[in-house]
């Protein structure tokens, strides 16, 4: 056990240091997973090259459509080879051209990032529309003033200002079409040039990823190796060893007057004795008084032993209005929270300590499993709602969830799918509500790795969302000892309350459950189960 102990710092440290070396590989290179975002980037490029394929092909057949066109335009009078010279020498006719081009390019750039529907691109399309409609009065205008020179009657005739028209059109489609392929062979580049980057990023990452997985496995093995041992100590004591097999006497007599007069005087000893032994090796606490002692937090309240389930079957004190209310499984489920006055007492006793802020989420956690931490987390929820408070229960026991069967509500969605769901803002379709005044989120179906999406930033996200939606979230965590989900839900709370039951909870297993939520905001502690005796000792 000194082994481990001696151990455990160590290890903490490189899990310090390997958590920190991932959290700076992600800020450096804004990212939270290179070969998941190496694959967008391939689907992207991908993307790119199939429009690059598509637009070259069209701009291949309006260069052919163009060149046709000049053709026929010089195969024509000398009145439409008038009118293309007299286009080629205007410099407004050049300057139309070019204001298109660029709209033509600025338009390109948008429809990589938007659809047509987008506002700025509707804009630039009326922008070209405008400024093709100018470039057509422009050729009206020069082939007008080109009609007035005197020419024969027969060139006359062979004016065709639609071809004219048709070559503008055609002119102005290759300039989109040119821009456009510009924007898609510069996107191809930096893509490809982005991709480049990844091998190494993927390499760097699935160095440093398993280095944190694995120092996290070795703390958490440490850290349950050394509580099975405090067990076993507590309970085993010393370990007695016969050295020498007991020998035959030799009968002497009978003494059993000796005998009586002996057991008389050496019983009692005997039994002072024994009762020190146990004393000295059952490290349980049993007084109140000593988890302000070994904690130096302040006690909150003393509960004591609630009926099965801390059940009564009574109303909450407030009308029916809210949703669901046809649904009488749900009104039932509202009933099953414990009512009682030690539990007002600890509820106004956490609002007394609102410093700095108020607490808007409030975790509940203990030193080891079986302490009551769920029936007073319902019993917090029953008071907090007679103050006319909306609050959320939220089960973050992800391996081993109870606050659906206390309840009995469904848990086949929860908080574990809405971690997963990482698409959507409307958590409420997770959500059960029992009254108008208290949502439930059960902890969902189990799933591979729950320490991963509880240590997400989903998580952190969800909780911010929830103070903002409601007056109270109360998370039912697992115990400290023996996971780390409590220890990761913590650091996104507000506030953190242990419960640790009377007779259950030993010196040791408090004190290193306080260690660890000691650098958190560990607000105080609840004892669960006083008795009379107990309370008057505290006292």
């Amino acid at each position: 056990r000194e082994a481990i102990s001696a151990r455990l710092p160590e290890i903490k440290k490189e899990v310090s240091k390997a958590e920190k070396n991932l959290e700076q590989f992600r800020k450096k290179h804004k990212l939270l997973d290179p070969e998941v975002q190496s694959k967008i980037l391939l689907e992207s490029l991908a993307d790119i090259q199939k429009q690059l394929q598509s637009t070259r092909a069209h701009l291949q057949d309006v260069n052919v459509r163009y060149d046709n066109l000049e053709q026929q335009i010089a195969s024509s009078s000398q009145q439409n080879a008038l009118i293309a010279s007299r286009l080629n020498q205007s410099s407004r006719y050049q300057t139309l051209l070019s204001e298109i081009q660029k709209t033509e390019l600025a338009l390109a750039k948008e429809r990589l990032r938007y659809t047509d529907d987008y506002p700025s691109v509707q804009k630039l399309k009326q922008q070209r529309q405008s400024q093709l409609l100018l470039l057509r009065q422009e050729v009206k205008a020069i082939s007008t003033s080109s009609k007035r020179e005197p020419l024969l009657k027969e060139q006359m005739l062979g004016v065709e200002p639609k071809v004219v028209d048709e070559l503008i059109l055609v002119q102005t489609t290759v300039l989109g079409l040119t821009a456009n392929e510009k924007n898609l062979a510069e996107s191809e580049q930096r893509l490809r040039s982005e991709l480049n980057k990844y091998p190494s990023l993927i390499a760097e990452y699935n160095h440093l990823l398993p280095k944190v997985e694995t120092s996290r496995k070795t703390l958490e093995q440490l850290l349950q190796a050394q509580q099975s041992l405090g067990l076993k100590i507590a309970q085993e004591g010393y370990n007695w060893q016969v050295l020498a097999e007991p020998a035959l006497g030799t009968y002497m007599g009978s003494n059993r007057l000796l005998f009586l007069v002996g057991g008389a005087v050496i019983g009692p000893i005997v039994g002072i004795l024994a009762a020190l032994i146990l004393e000295k090796f059952n490290d349980a606490i049993y007084c109140v008084g000593d988890l302000k002692k070994l904690t130096n937090l302040r006690v909150l309240g003393s509960v004591p032993k609630l009926p099965s389930r801390g059940v009564k079957k009574r109303r909450l004190g407030l009308p029916w209005n809210g949703r669901r209310s046809s649904d009488s499984s749900i009104v039932e489920a509202s009933t099953r929270l414990p009512v009682h006055e030690t539990l007002d007492m600890i509820y106004q006793n956490i609002q007394i300590l609102k410093y700095p802020l108020p607490f808007k989420s409030l975790m509940l956690t203990s030193a080891i499993p079986g302490e009551g931490k769920t029936t007073l987390v319902l019993g917090l929820v029953a008071s907090a709602t007679r103050m006319h408070r909306r609050v959320l229960v939220i089960d973050a026991n992800l391996h081993n969830p109870s606050l659906h069967k206390i309840l009995e509500l469904s848990n086949d969605w929860g908080l574990s799918l809405l971690l997963v769901d990482e698409t959507t803002t409307h958590f409420q379709d997770y959500i059960q509500p029992i009254h108008p005044c208290i949502d439930i989120l059960t902890a969902g179906p189990e799933g591979e790795d729950m320490v991963k999406l509880l240590s997400s930033q989903r998580m952190k996200e969800l909780i911010e969302l929830f103070e903002q939606s409601y007056d109270l979230v109360l998370i039912d965590a697992p115990s400290i000892l023996g996971t780390v989900d409590a220890r990761i839900v913590a650091a996104f709370c507000n506030g953190i309350v242990m419960v640790e039951r009377m007779g259950k909870v030993t010196r040791t297993e408090l004190t290193q459950a306080t260690e660890i939520l000691s650098k958190l905001n560990l607000i105080g502690i609840i004892a669960n189960e006083v008795s009379n005796s107990q309370k008057v000792l505290a006292s």
